[in-house]
């Protein structure tokens, strides 16, 4: 077994100990203190106090009785994870068959009521810069995330419920999501209850609706999706980056791997060569920019810290679809070797002088697992 199976093997073992169960970066107002009058209702002291506890270096969580959550997009990413280990190691394919199939009745439990199709959000309430997210109400990230992973199984395995709810989100995409009009197009908003303008949430509701046309060749999602990934392009600066939104100046790794990948996804299955510069030009900004020599990820264009692990998990996602499969070797080589604790799972992020060893069941290890099952699939198959 080489470093890196022994790596994902040692990964699994850690997530699965834990019934795919943990905490958060952003799952402080689950504590039973923000339900306190005054606590409750003020977001000044809420966003703070999220914050805070995302950042602090100990993790305050179990002091102040924040539970471990149950959260679908970990159970997602899971889902995928193990589609890419059936690739790699058809001799557990039945094994990881039985771990799919629970995971997809517990995902079904997770479905809101109240929408159009299938669709999730987080286990927490989360307060967002310009947004109140009450636990489980939908957002499309969440939900592009959760379908990504089970497309990828359809793919993989053929299991017919993963295709199913696939179809389904892409109703939660066309009749829920708000859509804010441009010069060039559309944007579809962030959930049902806002009108955000954030480049990668839009396109993975664009991801969405391309994946539900590879499953059922329904020509009128072109109709929905072009307008959405026009605007989207639109906002592509010279150099090939993509800001946050229109309002956050920012550029990233990991937003910038979602928006590639779902463009990738966009181009791939409605057979259009009509953005592949773009996306050239966004490939290339983003392997040289966000990456050291020895493969240590960067989180944001304009600095070297902190290393982070969704960025990682996301990186090595992103070099291996765009054949960039020695650079992603390079980066799980590295967060194996600075940023996997001895029980398996993964720190939360790595900052010049202290690591915040915190392991986030979502953050932290879902996202490297999906990653690196990816990376080493992709390595043993080629």
């Amino acid at each position: 077994m080489t470093s890196l199976e022994s790596a994902v093997f040692k990964l699994k073992s850690f997530i699965e100990k834990e019934e795919y169960k943990g905490h958060d970066p952003y799952d402080a107002l689950k504590s039973p203190f923000f339900r306190l009058p005054g606590l409750k209702s003020s977001k000044l002291i809420r966003f703070g106090a999220q914050q805070f506890l995302k950042r602090i270096p100990v993790n305050l969580r179990p002091i102040l009785l924040v539970p471990k959550g149950n959260n679908p997009v970990t159970i997602g990413l899971c889902i995928q994870a193990y589609a890419y280990l059936i690739m790699s190691n058809p001799q557990v394919k039945a094994e990881l068959i039985g771990k799919i199939e629970y995971l997809l009745s517990e995902l079904e439990l997770l479905i809101p009521e109240g929408f159009s199709g299938a669709c999730w959000g987080y286990d927490f309430d989360w307060e967002a810069r310009r947004a109140n997210i009450p636990a489980y109400q939908p957002t499309v990230v969440a939900t592009g995330i959760i379908t990504n992973g089970l497309f990828e199984c359809w793919k993989i395995t053929g299991i017919q419920k993963c295709a199913d709810l696939v179809v389904s989100s892409s109703q939660f995409v066309l009749r829920d999501l708000n859509r804010t009009e441009g010069e060039h197009g559309f944007c579809y908003s962030y959930s049902p209850f806002d009108k955000q303008v954030v480049l990668n949430a839009s396109m993975k509701g664009v991801r969405i609706l391309a994946q539900t046309f590879a499953i059922n060749k329904d020509k009128s999602l072109l109709n929905h999706a072009l307008p959405a990934v026009a605007f989207v392009l639109n906002f592509q600066q010279p150099n090939g980056a993509f800001n946050y939104s229109d309002k956050g100046n920012w550029v990233d790794n990991y937003h910038t791997g979602y928006v590639l990948d779902c463009l990738d996804e966009f181009i791939t299955h409605f057979d259009t060569s009509s953005y592949n510069e773009q996306l050239r030009k966004g490939f290339d900004y983003y392997k040289n920019t966000f990456f050291s020599g020895n493969g240590r990820p960067y989180f944001y264009s304009h600095k070297h810290y902190p290393v982070d692990c969704t960025a990682a998990g996301q990186s090595l996602l992103t070099l291996s679809r765009f054949g960039e499969k020695d650079k992603a070797m390079l980066v799980a080589d590295w967060m194996v070797k600075n940023m996997q604790a001895p029980n398996g799972g993964f720190y939360f992020r790595k900052f010049k002088n202290y690591i915040i060893k915190t392991s986030f069941m979502r953050w932290s290890n879902a996202w490297m697992f999906a990653g690196m099952a990816y990376a080493l699939s992709n390595r043993n198959n080629n």
